[in-house]
């Protein structure tokens, strides 16, 4: 198939690496990006005749109607939770991602813990909280402090790590009191697990399910995992932690068995279910959370190290007939580096003027993917709370890092964050 055009649905910086993927795929000719950023908004360097990259804004079903592709591609979660695929359906487009009742996987993590318990996947122990005078009682039925973590969808921020106790119920309390909203009204208090964090991403058809390489992502502001919650400040790929055989178990204990599972409850899970885990120090894989779409910024790693026709693997899902065999897996390793605004993650600066992206991106293997960005003027400026994601590959881990490292460093904007030990643990002896 050649001069397939596919939408892209989203503006951060999955989106745009979805999209760099995409493009690169042999049957796609053009790649529509709804809003997008200043990233999506410029085609790649090197761009084949024929192809073509642009940007357009717009409500999602009316973009989808104007542009008439071949494939959608929802990125956040957001549209996903509130049935933008059932949508799209309806109208005859073929479109990548779950339906709203399948959504509820992320959209409700009591839902998704229901959904663990039914079908036998390994998790922490939990309770379901709606009630502020229930909070004491429940966080002190832990022997340790806690994980705090409100039902629905918070943009990643809605999750507490507690030290103790006390701080498990301050945060409890917080959040049932309206910090997040409608999202906080039903909390998920849960066992807290001691381990290293793992993402695992499979595209999935309703029947079969198709697994990524394991990412590591780094969800601390600061270095050493110290400060609050973020979208995720870097990532990896592969991840060491994962070694093929325990790769093969979390296929066949959690993966598998939950595609396996939505489809018995009469819920197909069609996309990308996207599995949080903890392996323990004993290598037992627990499964954290599930989300249902591409993590951010797992997606840039994980698209610099598949090969093939990516399009043609996310249309197949979308249809129900998985077509694994059009992509492969290189044997490359990828670092991405992400710059945040000042003041992210809580009230992020904007506004200021981005320099260095293309001494950034003349850097061999590099490609710089664009987040929170505009244009403004002339010139590209910050416009969210993670701006960049600097993306290498490299024959080894170690090469990857060095060039995300260097090409991060020749960035600049006011403010600028970063965290300096993306894969730091896995480059160690």
């Amino acid at each position: 198939m050649t001069g397939r055009k596919v939408l892209v649905l989203g503006s951060g910086g999955r989106e745009h690496a979805l999209a760099d993927a995409l493009l690169a795929s042999p049957s796609v000719a053009r790649v529509v990006v709804s809003p997008g950023n200043a990233g999506t908004a410029t085609p790649p360097a090197g761009l084949p005749p024929g192809k073509t990259l642009v940007s357009r804004a717009g409500a999602p079903l009316d973009v989808a109607r104007d542009e008439r592709p071949d494939l959608v591609v929802v990125g956040p979660e957001a549209p996903l939770t509130e049935g933008l695929i059932d949508q799209l359906s309806v109208e005859g487009f073929l479109a990548f991602g779950p339906s709203r009742r399948a959504a509820a996987l992320e959209g409700s993590k009591a839902f998704m813990k229901a959904v663990a318990a039914r079908h036998g996947l390994r998790t922490a122990r939990f309770e379901s909280v709606t009630d502020a005078g229930a909070v004491e009682g429940v966080v002190h039925s832990f022997e340790r402090a806690p994980v705090v973590k409100a039902d629905g969808l918070c943009a990643g921020k809605g999750v507490v790590v507690a030290a103790t106790h006390h701080e498990a119920i301050v945060a409890a309390r917080d959040m049932l009191a309206g910090r997040f909203g409608p999202a906080g009204t039903t909390l998920v208090i849960e066992e807290q697990l001691v381990g290293q964090e793992a993402s695992v991403h499979a595209i999935c058809d309703g029947e079969r399910a198709f697994v990524l390489p394991a990412a590591r992502d780094h969800k601390r502001i600061f270095d050493d995992d110290r400060g609050p919650n973020t979208g995720g400040m870097g990532t990896y790929a592969p991840a060491p932690l994962i070694t093929p055989a325990l790769a093969q178990r979390i296929e066949r204990e959690l993966i598998q068995p939950a595609v396996a599972g939505m489809a018995a409850d009469g819920i197909p899970f069609r996309g990308t279910l996207f599995a949080g885990l903890m392996i323990t120090p004993e290598g037992e894989p627990y499964l954290l959370e599930f989300n249902v779409r591409f993590g951010d910024p797992e997606t840039q790693v994980l698209m610099s190290v598949l090969d093939g026709d990516v399009a043609e693997l996310l249309a197949s899902a979308a249809r129900g007939a998985l077509r694994p065999e059009v992509v492969s897996v290189a044997p490359r390793h990828a670092v991405c580096v992400v710059l945040a605004a000042p003041g992210y993650p809580d009230t992020p600066r904007v506004g200021a003027a981005i320099t260095g992206l293309d001494r950034a991106a003349a850097i061999e293997g590099v490609r710089v993917y664009h987040a929170g960005t505009r244009v403004e003027g002339g010139a590209v400026v910050t416009a969210g709370g993670r701006v960049l994601g600097v993306t290498a590959r490299g024959s080894t881990l170690a090469e990857a890092h060095d060039r995300a490292y260097r090409a991060a460093d020749t960035i600049e904007f006011a403010g600028k964050q970063m965290r300096r030990d993306i894969a730091r643990r896995a480059l160690s002896p």
